[in-house]
């Protein structure tokens, strides 16, 4: 499983909570700050973003992916149509959350949801 962090760093604890869920540990994690000039074309950005990332056409298409996404919804947006072009189907995400009453604001890992999974869900409501 290829973790692909375009959010904050993931804590120890939180790659320890992925693992639970998962059932595995993840064979990549690949880090990538997402700092978009907001004068310029998101989607551009995004394209570059991905691109330097160097990964090719077989991983995207041939291993599995576990995305977190960056807060920002535009590009969050611009990032899922062009993941789903890469790698033919919609990623599976890792959604985080507030650890309640937590003195210092920190997160855990809230749940993982497969987007491939939403859609033919959906499609199947029509």
């Amino acid at each position: 499983m290829n973790l692909l962090n375009l959010s904050h760093p993931l804590t120890g604890r939180q790659l320890e909570q992925l693992q639970a869920l998962v059932g595995q540990p993840a064979s990549a994690v690949i880090e990538a700050r997402v700092q978009f000039n907001l004068e310029q074309s998101f989607v551009d950005q995004v394209i570059k973003l991905l691109d330097d990332l160097n990964i090719p056409p077989e991983r995207w298409q041939g291993e599995p992916w576990l995305v977190l996404l960056p807060s920002l919804n535009y590009i969050a947006a611009i990032l899922l149509a062009e993941l789903h072009g890469r790698m033919g189907h919609f990623p599976t995400i890792v959604r985080l959350r507030p650890v309640p009453n937590a003195l210092v604001t920190e997160y855990e890992v809230a749940e993982i949801v497969n987007l491939e999974q939403v859609r033919q869900a959906a499609r199947a409501r029509r």
